[in-house]
């Protein structure tokens, strides 16, 4: 009896022994990670991770709330010690080394950043016009046959234009006879400043009559607002029982109020055989306005001094610009 009561004392204390102290859990609680393994207790197998398509799966074992975590050994080769408290984990890819992280950066910025294709434009584009908008443009036709040079244009581009006279006149003083005038005036000759004018004036009684031929070279660019041209030519006047002929020089002042010849105003100071006793003065006044295109009216105002009298003439004449 006491023999069998000290077996009993003996098995209960080997239980006694093996079973687990006040505070400790036997059950463990496995979480699979996505980093590595930690260590597990000696008492459990490290399980065999898992793997799902690609990505193999790592098992972690937590002991208690407040254990550390150890990571598993790979190869002899002692892990990184992680906290429970620390909220960083290492990163599942290594970092690249500083000369491969330039060349990635370079990658990407070469494959993000749009590359603008530059596509070259054509020098001129043609108009989506009519046709009849274009035939009645003469503008337009010369701009789609060559673009010109706007600048040069207006420097040299004339500011008035050639015309051709045609008018009535009035002679005060030569009892209000009256009369006609025809002339060209300012032809061009080609792309300078030299220009042709000529005219011809005639009373109806014919006491009065007068023509003549005069080359202009105009000084400043055509393209300007006010010129200047010296002049020399031939000049024949008549009045009454007057009469002289010979060289005409002098000088002309033109102001282009509108350009294409729509508005001018001219003065023009000339001498008719200059320091001879022969000597005549005219000087003349001209306003010109247009009235269309093409057509325009004009008003003169000449003087004529000599020694023998003095006279005057006043036209109003048709002028047509072609």
């Amino acid at each position: 009896m006491r023999l069998r009561w000290i077996w009993c004392l003996l098995g209960m204390g080997l239980f006694l022994t093996d079973a687990p102290v006040w505070g400790e859990t036997t059950s463990s609680i496995v979480v699979d990670s996505p980093n590595f393994p930690l260590t597990l207790p000696s008492s459990l197998t490290p399980p065999t991770p898992v793997s799902k398509g690609e990505v193999q799966e790592e098992t972690f074992v937590v002991d208690s709330p407040a254990s550390r975590l150890t990571p598993v050994s790979k190869e002899g080769v002692q892990e990184e010690t992680f906290m429970p408290g620390k909220s960083q984990f290492p990163p599942l890819i290594s970092p690249l080394p500083r000369e491969a992280r330039g060349v990635v950066q370079e990658l990407s910025q070469t494959q993000t950043t749009p590359q603008l294709e530059t596509t070259p434009q054509p020098a001129a584009q043609e108009l989506d016009l009519k046709p009849e908008i274009i035939e009645n443009s003469p503008v337009l036709q010369r701009w789609l046959k060559k673009v010109p040079n706007v600048l040069q244009e207006i420097r040299h581009e004339p500011s008035f234009r050639t015309r051709v006279r045609l008018g009535y006149s009035q002679f005060p003083s030569t009892g209000q006879a009256g009369g006609f005038n025809v002339g060209v005036e300012d032809v061009f000759i080609g792309r300078t400043g030299l220009t042709v004018s000529g005219d011809y004036q005639r009373s109806f009684n014919g006491e009065r009559e007068s023509f003549g031929t005069d080359l202009r070279y105009y000084v400043f660019p055509l393209g300007s607002y006010v010129n200047v041209a010296p002049q020399v030519g031939y000049r024949n006047l008549t009045t009454g029982n007057f009469s002289t002929d010979g060289v005409n020089v002098g000088a002309r002042l033109m102001l282009a109020l509108s350009r294409t010849g729509a508005a001018d105003v001219s003065l023009t100071q000339s001498f008719v055989s200059p320091g001879s006793r022969d000597e005549v003065g005219m000087t003349t006044l001209s306003f010109g306005y247009a009235v269309t295109q093409n057509l325009r009216l004009s008003t003169d105002i000449q003087k004529q001094n000599s020694r023998e009298d003095k006279d005057s003439r006043v036209g109003i004449v048709l002028e047509w610009m072609p």
